[in-house]
């Protein structure tokens, strides 16, 4: 029986696959196939199945991602370094070099999961680890898409995991791998972990929003049907090419918004929209002119995330209008390749090619490359090079903001660069180049002057304005917030000799020092 489901699963991969590549990678990836087979033998999962139904699994996800051959080729043998006798040295000498560089970072991050306390209060130094964890295999990013894989298809089957580390897995789902998946555009991704996690978390809400998104939509579909054919109707008037299709919110997205909302699923307008797809940004715009000729727009909720894209590089107009019949209806529209960013985000954009050896992103070649969205790995990949070189790098600096809010400011010229929520213009400056920042008299912001100490916004266009004999000073360590701008200030306040270079271990002597507080005189 196991031997049959073992085979169809194996036969269902290669088929895929062949969709995707030629025969000599389907060759290499049937190899794969057999040799992880043989290395789990034996070995079964909590659900009762063969262990090599999961990496199979893992797999087919990465087929469906689009992703290189070596990714896929990674994912059938993420776990056989880790639990079977396979070594890094067997999978190189099979599979080549980048395969097992990939295997040996999925491990990687696998065991130091492990190593994590239980999560909870805990959480936030959770993260950081799993921060440090990234920054040391960020050299090259497909580790990260293969280990969300593998997270998906172990929250598919969390089910039968004890109840105490059903709950931990899925807290650490919701916490730290839907954030990730966020960071790298994976919407779809994003989606489908918070769904699955929030389920385990809390079953009964999940139910009920459940229920009460059932009913909800049972009584708007049909109205929106009719929305959808006059829409349908009048953009064909036009000669527009496009396609339709509804979209319906998430569960997990439905209670986050109740809960800014006090629990009114009526000030909700979302629940179901339509999007539209069409071929380029300029349809896009003749489309919401169509929309708001045809409908009342609410023009506070209109958002243009063409021309000022969301900070995890998502592109869309949405535009919500009222019918004539009062009823609510939210659009979104978009071009073909804004919809593959939105649904598989970096999975669908940044392509690995044969040619391209692993020393080259190693060395960041292609760094430069990555779209303003994704600049948070450009520095993952600067600290992961200082660390293998032996360099000393402090806690602050291993700080990579994953989690939080980001926002996008732009060069006078227009090049576009994502900055943390809260950053000030010496963030942008350092960001722009170490040059100048050190060299930064002063700053416009939109063509007004800005004060060094006032925060940045989304959408701002900074301009830095230089003069060779402005240097950096010691009490700019407080007018910045990222740890990129950090790093490249201090490095310069020491070459002028304004800071002393303070060693690892000094450092942590002076820190335990600075928290001692003198005891309090008795009454």
């Amino acid at each position: 029986m196991f031997y049959t489901s073992r085979y169809m699963k194996k036969r269902e991969v290669l088929e895929l696959a062949k969709e995707f590549y030629d025969e000599n990678q389907i060759a290499e990836l049937e190899h794969a196939i057999d040799f992880a087979t043989e290395k789990h033998k034996g070995q079964k999962r909590k659900s009762g199945e063969p262990y090599i139904t999961h990496p199979l699994a893992v797999a087919r996800t990465l087929i469906e991602w689009d992703m290189d051959i070596d990714s896929v080729l990674a994912g059938v043998l993420h776990d056989t370094v880790e639990d079977t006798s396979a070594t890094l040295e067997d999978i190189e000498n099979l599979f080549g070099r980048d395969v097992a560089f990939l295997v040996d970072g999925v491990t990687k991050v696998s065991q130091a999961r492990a190593g994590m306390r239980d999560l909870g209060s805990y959480l936030p130094q959770t993260k950081d680890n799993l921060s440090k964890l990234l920054i040391a295999v960020g050299q090259d990013v497909r580790v990260i898409i293969i280990k969300l894989a593998d997270r998906l298809h172990n929250l598919q089957t969390l089910r039968y995991m004890p109840p105490e580390k059903r709950t931990k897995i899925a807290r650490e789902s919701l916490e730290v791998f839907a954030p990730l998946a966020d960071r790298l555009g994976m919407g779809r991704v994003r989606m489908q972990i918070e769904e699955l996690a929030f389920s385990h978390l809390d079953p009964k809400e999940f139910k009920h929003l459940q229920n009460l998104m059932k009913k909800r939509l049972g009584k708007s579909t049909r109205k929106l049907g009719t929305v959808r054919v006059e829409v349908e109707r009048e953009l064909a008037k036009h000669n527009i090419k496009f396609e339709i299709n509804g979209r319906v919110k998430s569960i997990y997205s439905l209670y986050k918004k109740l809960q800014k909302v006090n629990g009114n699923i009526d000030d909700i307008y979302d629940l179901m929209a339509l999007r539209i797809i069409v071929r380029d940004n300029e349809t896009c715009y003749r489309v919401l002119g169509i929309l708001h000729s045809m409908y009342q727009p609410m023009i506070a909720r209109i958002k243009d995330y063409i021309a000022v894209p969301k900070p995890n590089g998502y592109q869309s107009l949405h535009t919500t209008v009222i019918t004539p019949s009062e009823q609510i209806v939210e659009f979104q529209i978009r071009t073909q390749e804004m919809h593959d960013w939105a649904e598989r985000g970096l999975a669908a954009s940044f392509h690995y090619h044969a040619q391209k050896s692993t020393k080259d992103y190693t060395k960041s070649k292609n760094a430069a490359a990555l779209p303003a969205e994704l600049q948070w790995i450009t520095q993952m990949q600067e600290i992961a090079v200082r660390l293998r070189e032996g360099e000393e790098i402090s806690q602050d600096q291993l700080n990579i903001d994953l989690f939080g809010n980001r926002i996008f400011v732009y060069s006078p010229k227009g090049d576009i660069y994502n900055l943390p929520e809260g950053a000030l213009p010496l963030d942008f400056a350092y960001l722009v180049h170490s040059d100048i920042g050190k060299h930064a008299y002063s700053f416009r912001v939109n063509g007004n002057i800005h004060a060094f100490d006032k925060p940045l916004h989304n959408g701002d266009v900074v301009e830095v304005i230089t003069r060779k004999l402005s240097l950096p000073r010691s009490d700019w360590q407080e007018l910045v917030t990222t740890s990129h701008a950090r790093a490249k200030l201090r490095m310069q306040l020491r070459k002028l000799g304004l800071i002393e270079a303070v060693s690892g271990a000094a450092a942590i002597i002076r820190e335990k020092a600075a928290r001692k507080k003198p005891a309090k005189a008795k009454d």
